[in-house]
This record gives C-alpha cells, sequence and structure tokens, in this order.
C-alpha cells in the first residue's frame, strides 16, 4: 500500500483521538521497527513495517478484515442497547474506528459474517450489481424434493408477491441442504422455503463468494485475514466448485458434533 503518516494511521488502527495520538508520540510509547518515534508526520508503509504503542503491535494495511463465526443470540449491529452484536465478539485491538459487519444474519442464525472498516469492499460486496453469492447450509422440516429444487432454480414468488433471484440449491443427507443466494432480502431463506411448504429449523451462512468458512472456527470465535483473502470473496466460482469444497469442510460428522 502507500505510505502513511504515523500520526494516521495511530489514530485509524485504535480508539485513541488524534490529540491522544500526540501525547502519545511525545511520550516515546510509539515504535516504528522497534525503534522509539516521536515524529508523527513521519510517512511509514504498514505493510512492510512495524508499529507499536505501548508494546502492543498496530494492526497494519490500510484496512481491517476479521471472519466471525456468529453464535445464535448477536446482531449484525455496531452497537444496540438489547442484543449483543458481533463486534463483541473481537478483541479490544480489533476493534478500531469504522469497524462494522458488512452484511447482516438473523439473530437465530449463525456462521460467516465479515467485520471490517472497508467500506469499498463492503459496498462491492453488497451492491446488486455485484451479484457476490452467499452460501448457507440448512436444515429443513422435511426432505428437499426434486420438484422444490427445481422451483428454486426457477425464482419463487413469495407470500407477500416479492419475486426471488433463481437460487441453486443441493440436497444433503438427515434433511440437510446448501443453498446459494445472489440477493439479500427479508429473512429470505426462510420465506422462499416456506413458499414450498418446507420450514428452515437451522441455518448457517457457510461462505460469502469463494471465501468458505473454516472448519476450525468455532462458533464465537474471531480470524482476522488478509486483503488478498478478502479478494477471493469477490471472485466467481462455479456452484459445484464451491459446493465441493463447503461438503469437504462440513461433513455431517462436523455438522454433528459442531452446529
Amino acid at each position: 500500500m502507500a505510505e502513511i503518516r504515523l500520526d494516521k494511521l495511530l489514530a485509524n488502527r485504535s480508539l485513541y483521538s488524534r490529540n491522544d495520538v500526540k501525547m502519545i508520540l511525545k511520550k516515546g510509547a510509539v515504535k516504528v521497527d522497534g525503534i522509539t518515534e516521536y515524529n508523527g508526520s513521519r510517512k511509514i508503509n504498514p505493510d512492510l513495517q512495524e508499529v507499536s504503542c505501548y508494546g502492543k503491535k498496530i494492526i497494519g494495511g490500510s484496512h481491517v478484515y476479521v471472519l466471525v463465526n456468529k453464535p445464535v443470540g448477536y446482531i449484525c449491529a455496531t452497537e444496540d442497547k438489547i442484543h449483543k452484536t458481533v463486534l463483541e465478539l473481537v478483541p479490544d485491538d480489533l476493534k478500531i474506528k469504522g469497524l462494522f459487519p458488512a452484511g447482516r444474519l438473523d439473530i437465530d442464525s449463525t456462521g460467516l459474517v465479515l467485520l471490517t472498516d472497508d467500506g469499498e469492499l463492503a459496498h462491492r460486496m453488497l451492491s446488486p450489481k455485484s451479484h457476490v453469492p452467499k452460501y448457507y447450509l440448512v436444515k429443513l422440516a422435511h426432505t428437499l424434493q426434486h420438484d422444490a429444487i427445481e422451483k428454486l432454480a426457477e425464482g419463487v414468488v413469495l407470500s407477500d408477491k416479492t419475486i426471488c433471484l433463481p437460487a441453486q440449491t443441493q440436497a444433503l443427507q438427515d434433511n440437510y441442504a446448501l443453498i446459494c443466494l445472489h440477493e439479500g432480502k427479508y429473512h429470505q431463506v426462510k420465506r422462499m422455503f416456506a413458499s414450498l411448504g418446507n420450514h428452515v429449523e437451522f441455518l448457517h451462512r457457510v461462505a460469502i463468494g469463494g471465501l468458505v468458512l473454516p472448519e476450525n472456527l468455532a462458533l464465537g470465535e474471531h480470524l482476522e485475514i488478509l486483503h488478498k483473502d478478502v479478494e477471493i470473496m469477490l471472485k466467481s466460482e462455479s456452484f459445484q466448485v464451491v459446493c465441493e469444497q463447503i461438503m469437504k469442510r462440513f461433513s455431517s460428522y462436523w455438522i454433528n458434533k459442531r452446529l
């Protein structure tokens, strides 16, 4: 990335204000590559140089990207007076200014949520024009029949006459199914299956684009990733390719033991 002023990096990558940063620099609490630095106007490259403040490493790079495996009971918001938010699942050193969940997942649903301060990427990810696919592992009340798969592939109409885009679906064992959406209407997965006379008992988001939730990331855990990893999310893979990747990771054993 391009070089950035040290004081700007500290302000962007921490909860400190610009005035706080000035005082911290004066105290000699900031080091660049292990050497104390007092000059906030110094230009550095955070991808190549290590910056620490009071002994704690400042997260480098132009933006921060954190994967969270959201449990039930958390909402995708930056703050809420009633419910716990996904930001509470990350440690304080990652709670930088502007961090927010890129997209939403219902409070009773689990799985992949991306937290970032990169508004441009979030817009690309969520824009209807981008059609970034999102993959959900669902447990249904009834086995998914072939005619239902065909109707979903054609695009179903919800009870309120909302028209949904075609969705690819694959039936799995034990009433599980994998469904891929290219849009994000309110409670869409649940409403789509309800329109076909079925009921979603459990919903777990396992992938966004080519970015698949790591199988060893337990519910409630987080994982910081790099920008190059996020770019994978925006690259299109065929439904079958992603399905194969997901099912290698999410075996029936894993589902029964972890979800």
